[in-house]
């Protein structure tokens, strides 16, 4: 009877972990996507925005969320700070709301056209500089540099790299590259 006890004891903190996990996970998720999607410059309203998308929680455990997610605060275009995403290429800025579900399925690359030893990244609203990040940290060797904007990315070329190389590197780090 006792090791019956403890096998129900134990299968249902093991069932309470889980569901923890799947709801941190959930929030953590839906945090990430109100962040790139929203200019947000206080705590207290990304926590009205996680309220209505369904998530109850406290300031402190929302602290905790930005930390584990290295969240940083930013200026803006219109010189608001607001809360960030480091090296995040899946996520954008837009203007109108959409859906959180919906956003998590776009990707943020469009295009790429290149001239002479330069080449020019088109991205969605909001991803350029994470994807810049991300060429710059990856130690390319035919990419010497890049600059961003906010939709925009200018890369420099070794002169003695082709298009097909650059490309072919970038196709491990950009998503969807081709």
């Amino acid at each position: 009877m006792l090791i019956c006890i403890n096998m129900y004891i134990f299968a249902a903190i093991f069932c309470i972990n889980i569901r923890y996990m799947k709801v941190k996970k959930d929030r953590l998720d839906t945090l990430r996507m109100i962040i790139s999607s929203r200019e947000m410059g206080s705590q207290d309203e990304l926590l009205t925005a996680l309220q209505q998308e369904g998530f109850k929680l406290t300031q402190a455990t929302l602290s905790r969320d930005l930390k584990q997610l290295k969240v940083a605060k930013a200026a803006s275009m219109n010189g608001n700070y607001v809360y960030v995403l480091p090296n995040v290429t899946m996520y954008k800025r837009i203007s109108t709301p959409v859906q959180i579900k919906e956003m998590m399925q776009v990707p943020g690359f469009r295009s790429i056209h290149f001239s002479g030893n330069m080449g020019v990244i088109k991205t969605r609203p909001g991803y350029a500089s994470s994807i810049a990040y991300n060429i710059d940290n990856s130690n390319i060797p035919y990419i010497l540099g890049t600059i961003a904007g906010d939709d925009t990315i200018f890369i420099v070329i070794r002169e003695d790299a082709s298009e097909r190389d650059v490309v072919t590197a970038l196709s491990s780090v950009v998503p969807d590259m081709k």
